[in-house]
């Protein structure tokens, strides 16, 4: 939970509600700086999830509404690296990239996997079809105990820890952002009725 006082965002999306997301800015500094200074220009106001894909994450952010579109506050995009004990949790909120931190811009998402629910990701076997892992040790990643029990507790998408730059985790409203994941979608991940952002806005927190 944020500390009183402390810079918070809220998403507002239309007929669905508010979710309240609590920012790293101490472990991610230059992410949290760009999607505060994006929302504080009204940036965000509008926009569409444009991605969401249930059990694992809804993506937005991009003015163009496909998933190509997208700048930083810096015009270009910027590298946001890995910041250290942050966690693709459920609720977890990072920018999406084109392979690199390097390529962060304005989208981003958030994980809306259930509690409990995590996935290690995969591989494919000879006959085309995918295993899937079932253990950390399995999936070579090399995570601290504590870490694992809160994936199992918590749930959230570990696989992505490494590769992309988290700056926020959901402290209200996952309800709200796991009721996204659930909207009927086209073959593309795109929503068929539109999942929109009315804003963004960043406040103290109250405590409320």
């Amino acid at each position: 939970m944020p500390e009183i006082g402390e810079k918070i965002a809220v998403i507002t999306v239309k007929d669905f509600g508010e979710i309240k997301i609590k920012l790293f800015p101490e472990q991610a500094q230059l992410g949290v700086e760009n999607f505060v200074g994006l929302a504080e220009m009204n940036y965000y106001d509008e926009l569409i999830f444009h991605r969401i894909i249930p059990h694992f994450m809804n993506q937005g952010g991009d003015p163009t509404g496909t998933g190509t579109g997208g700048k930083s506050i810096w015009g270009e995009k910027f590298d946001g690296g890995i910041p250290e004990g942050l966690y693709h949790f459920s609720g977890a909120v990072a920018y999406a990239n084109s392979g690199s931190t390097s390529t962060n811009g304005s989208q981003f998402y958030i994980v809306n996997t259930d509690p409990g629910e995590f996935d290690l990701g995969g591989t494919y076997l000879e006959d085309g079809s995918v295993y899937y892992y079932q253990t950390f040790e399995e999936a070579g990643m090399n995570v601290p105990v504590e870490v694992q029990e809160m994936y199992k507790e918590k749930g959230g998408t570990p696989f992505l820890d490494g590769g992309y730059t988290v700056f926020g985790q959901v402290f209200e409203g996952m309800d709200v952002v796991r009721a996204m994941g659930q909207v009927e979608t086209d073959e593309n991940d795109k929503p068929l009725t539109q999942v929109q952002m009315e804003s963004v806005r960043i406040v103290e927190y109250t405590g409320e």
